[in-house]
């Protein structure tokens, strides 16, 4: 290696211990994630620039006419359907249990204030909701694929 190489290198490490001591290890860690996504999304968009300049665009190579399709009715996925009743009730469920959860735990393990405890158990509900909320809208994607598959199967 060159001179001026480590050079660099050793201009780099003297910031980056700087940097530590500065703003502590979880600051460091935070700078080197920012500068890895910036640098992540500039590599991408060169890479998706040349597979863009690079791509074939005669549009003579495109066959023009779409296979024939036999119609069939829309499926029950394939329609938009307002949720169920079961949706809200769960997610009202899950973020009542999260709350409590969350503020219970926060006390009893934590030692926490009455202001943080609550703080917890809203960020606690939050996050039991969404998985409430989530967890049914699969169940109920489910039971109407097997419902819908089920039916298709009969008719034959």
């Amino acid at each position: 290696m060159r001179r001026v190489t480590y050079a660099w290198l050793a201009i780099v490490l003297a910031v980056a211990c700087g940097a530590i001591s500065w703003l502590g290890i979880a600051g460091w860690i935070a700078a080197v994630v920012l500068a890895a996504s910036v640098a992540m999304h500039v590599a991408g968009n060169a890479i998706g620039t040349n597979l863009r300049d690079a791509a074939d665009r005669r549009l003579e190579r495109v066959p023009r006419q779409a296979p024939e399709l036999p119609a069939t009715p829309p499926g029950h996925l394939e329609q938009r359907t307002p949720l169920s009743r079961l949706v809200p009730v769960a997610t009202g469920i899950g973020a009542a249990g999260g709350g409590v959860a969350g503020a219970v735990a926060l006390v009893r393990l934590a030692a926490a204030s009455p202001a943080g405890a609550v703080l917890g158990g809203v960020s606690s509900a939050v996050v039991g909701g969404l998985i409430g909320f989530l967890a049914t809208s699969l169940f109920e994607i489910i039971r109407t694929s097997v419902r819908e598959a089920a039916a298709a199967d009969r008719r034959g």
